[in-house]
Formats: C-alpha cells, structure tokens, sequence
C-alpha cells in the first residue's frame, strides 16, 4: 500500500509498503526474465574483452587490415577502454541515480552496440582506438544500471546468489571469447583481415538481441517511489505480485513493514558525498580494499598469462586460448556454487574468506612456481584454483558497493567503486605487472603474484572486520534511503 500523507506531486511525504513486497515474492519466471535480461551483458564483455586479448598478434600481422602492432592492442588500446569503462561509470551513474534504472541501462548498451559495430569495420589505428574508448564507456555505465537495478528487483533471500552469479557470467563469456579466438586466428577459415572483424560484428549482433529482450525489464519500484511517480510503482508492484500469484496457483504471503519517504526529484554531490565519506566510511573503506585488492590479483595472473605460458612452459601463442578457457570456466564457477553461501552462511564469513583464501592460494602457487615444480597444466590448475574463490570474492565486492549504500547514492556509489578499482587495476595494475612478468626472470614472475596475493589477502582483513551482515535483509534495513523520515517528518540523518 502507497499512501500521500503530506504535500503534492513530487514533493510529497508518503508512506509505502512496497520494498517489503518486493522482497518477500517467492522466486518465479518473472525473475527470471530479469536475470536474462539484465545480467547476459556481462557474457558479452567477457566475450570483447577476452577476444581482444586473444587476436592482438592477429591484428599487427600485415594483411590484417589496421597498421597496429601487438603492443598498441594490449597497451594503448586496453587503456582506453579501461579509461572509457572508468569514465563511463561516473557519467553514466550519476545519470542513473537522476533518470531511472531502465532508461540507462537501455542507453549504455545502445552505446556498447554500435561501438562495437563500428569496431568491426575500423579502417585505421585513431578510429579502432576511438571505438575502443567509446565500448568502454558503454560498459562502464552497464555496471552502474545494471547491479541497482537487479538488487533492486531481486528478493532480499536471492540478492547475493543472484548478484554474484550474474557478475561472474563475465567468465562465462570468457570461455567463448577464448575458444573463439582459436577460431578467428585460424587463417585457413577466415582470411586474416576478416576474422577479427567478425568477432566484433558477432558481439553487436548479440548485443542487439539483449537490447530486444531487456526492453520488457520493468523500472525499479523503489526508484519510482522516490522520485515521485508512486501511482506508477504501485500499479507494477500489483501486476508483478498477480502474475506470481497466477503462476503458483495461491494467494501471496502478506508483506511486513512500511517505510516513509519524502519524494525529490534528485540528490546533489553534497548530500552523496556526506552518505558515502561521513556517514558511511568504514563501508567505503571496506568498498575501496574490495575493489582495488581484486583489481591487482587478477592483473597479477591474467595480464602476464599468455607471456608466462609461452616464455617459460614453451605453449604455441596460438594455444594459450585452451588454457584461458579453463581458467575462465573456474572463474565462472566459484560464484555460481558459493552464491548460495552469501545468503546463508553470510556476506562477512563468506567475502573475508574467498579473498583470504585466494590470496593464500596464490602464494602457495608462487612458491612452487618459483621452485621449478610447476608444468603449464599444473600451473594452470593452481590459477584456476585461486580464480574458483577470487572470482567470487570479486564478484561479491559489486554485490557489497550496491547494497551498503542508501538507494539515492546506489548507481553513484557502484560507479565511484568500480572507477577506483578499474583504474587502479587498469593502469597501475598493467603498468607493474607488464614490468615484472616480461623480464622473464622466475623471481620478477614470483613478485607480481605475491604483490596480488598480499592485497587480496588485506583485503579480506579489512572485510574480516567491516563487512555488514546484509544477507537477507532489505536493502532499506541496510541503509535507510536519504528520503526517509521519521515518526516527526523529519527527513533521517543516521
């Protein structure tokens, strides 16, 4: 129930029940057309970013088509996605916050896709460069709409489980991207100059038919509740509640707890500032040790990977694709089979724990690697081992940014996060590891691992002490929004 207690139009003071009605749905088809809808991109960037990775020699041989060498793929290239992801987030977020989840997320993959199809038909180096920043910036701003939108829709009991196996799905696309580019450099099938521009027509094609079915992907309730648009909240959260109702063939259990909001229609820098840096630093802290620890332990494994399988394990670059497959297929795996755990177990047991864990896996991993005892296989299995717990301990940190906030700040605050730890892991990360993992000095290898363990491992220290215990709780129960009041009428400052 949405009731006006004060005031008109957006401006008004209501008291609502909606939140706890979407939190107490049982799990139906309805969500999950909100999981495909929402969460297939995440394959998709997978797919981009790992295809890229795989076809750089391709694109600097001659006949390819671009006069571009290896180098400038990996390195000025990847920086300018990173840099389009980064500035992407902030742009796109704030936006979020300002015009809706629906309308963004719409939007941002509007941009992936014609970049992306535009990349496919790059004529020369600045227009490939060009596309490469301007798919960033599309899939930067995915982050941002995307993880408010589905905790926002998803019930408090499934937020964690769901959040984290749609952020892992990026693996997923991973392991097609690799196995993909096995194929695109194959130039007995396609002739050099074609294949990898298919690659990037295949991702537009995809893109457009997640464009296609995301379009009946509702806006979020609680957005329209704050923003003034109530009656139209009220009328979704009824049909969605009908139509769960009709596929189970009972009544719904009745919903528990109301809140009240004063209605505005945006929130300014200042307000989000106090949220995140004053109200909520210890949550920014845990924020920021999540993302940037994640950031330099996948940089340390996976920006070297092909350099270190070939230089010292002797693996052809044309087969580095085989052995990226399996360590993406863990990727993938470790949230889809601990999701469950974030919900139950808990969030603080469970993100100290994969970070730690895969912190000191990895530095079991560079132990042996450093005495010699590792074949390419072997040291593939200890990375896919690491990357089972890592991955969903990385995915756990969207999870965590995107609910320890208040909704005001939601899309702004996942931004702001994953600009810090794309940056740090997409610029600093690169220039580091790049150093050590090219010298081709076993101790220089040793060090990027254990510069990746070590932050990890702080990291899950950090959430050892910080983490909040936000497994099935309403997101409002976590972090009351700023439009809150209370029994007085007095907007909430605590």
């Amino acid at each position: 129930m949405t009731t006006a207690q004060a005031g008109t139009g957006r401006t008004a003071t209501i008291t609502t029940s909606i939140p706890a009605r979407l939190d107490r749905l049982p799990w139906s088809r309805w969500h999950w057309s909100i999981v495909i809808g929402l969460g297939t991109v995440w394959i998709l960037d997978g797919l981009e970013v790992t295809l890229v990775g795989n076809i750089a020699s391709r694109l600097a041989e001659p006949g390819s088509g671009l006069p571009i060498t290896s180098g400038e793929v990996t390195g000025l290239a990847a920086a300018l996605y990173v840099a389009g992801a980064c500035l992407g987030a902030l742009f796109w977020g704030r936006l979020t916050d300002i015009w809706g989840r629906k309308k963004l997320f719409m939007i941002t993959l509007g941009v992936y896709l014609g970049a992306t199809a535009l990349t496919a038909v790059a004529f020369d180096t600045w227009w490939f460069f060009l596309f490469r920043f301007l798919t960033g910036f599309g899939i930067g701003g995915e982050y941002a709409a995307i993880n408010s939108a589905i905790d926002e829709l998803i019930p408090a009991q499934y937020r964690g489980r769901v959040d984290l196996a749609i952020n892992g799905s990026y693996w997923l696309g991973a392991v097609g991207g690799a196995l993909l580019s096995v194929v695109a450099l194959n130039t007995s099938i396609f002739p050099a100059n074609v294949g990898w521009r298919l690659t990037f027509a295949l991702g537009a094609v995809l893109a457009l038919v997640i464009l296609l079915v995301r379009r009946h992907v509702p806006e979020s309730p609680r957005w329209l509740l704050i923003h003034g648009r109530d009656e139209e909240a009220e009328r979704l959260v009824s049909s969605i509640e009908e139509r769960i109702a009709a596929e189970r063939g009972e009544p719904l259990p009745r919903a528990e707890g109301e809140m009240t909001i004063r209605q505005r229609k945006r929130t300014t820098f200042t307000e989000i500032g106090r949220a995140v840096f004053a109200r909520y630093r210890k949550r920014s802290t845990l924020g920021f040790a999540l993302f940037i620890g994640q950031a330099f332990l996948y940089n340390a494994i996976t920006f070297g990977f092909g350099a270190i399988l070939t230089r010292f394990f002797d693996v052809p670059s044309g087969h580095t694709g085989y052995y990226f497959a399996v360590i993406a297929l863990g990727n993938f795996l470790g949230p889809l089979l601990l999701g469950k755990l974030f919900d139950t177990v808990g969030r603080r047991v469970m993100i100290s724990g994969t970070y730690l864990l895969s912190g000191l896996l990895l530095f079991g991993t560079a132990w042996l690697f450093d005495q010699g005892s590792l074949s390419a296989t072997t040291l593939t299995a200890c990375w896919c081992a690491v990357l089972f717990f890592a991955s969903a301990g990385a995915s756990s940190a969207y999870l965590t940014v995107s609910e320890i906030f208040p909704m005001e700040t939601r899309a702004m605050s996942i931004a702001f996060f994953y600009a810090i730890g794309t940056a740090a892991g997409g610029i600093s990360g690169p220039l580091l590891f790049a150093e050590l993992t090219n010298t081709g000095v076993v101790g220089d290898t040793v060090l990027a691992f254990q510069i990746g363990a070590g932050l990890m491992c702080a990291a899950g220290i950090v959430a050892a002490f910080l983490a909040v215990n936000a497994e099935r709780r309403s997101l409002e129960d976590i972090a009351a929004p700023l439009s809150v009041t209370d029994p007085e009428g007095k907007t909430a400052s605590t």
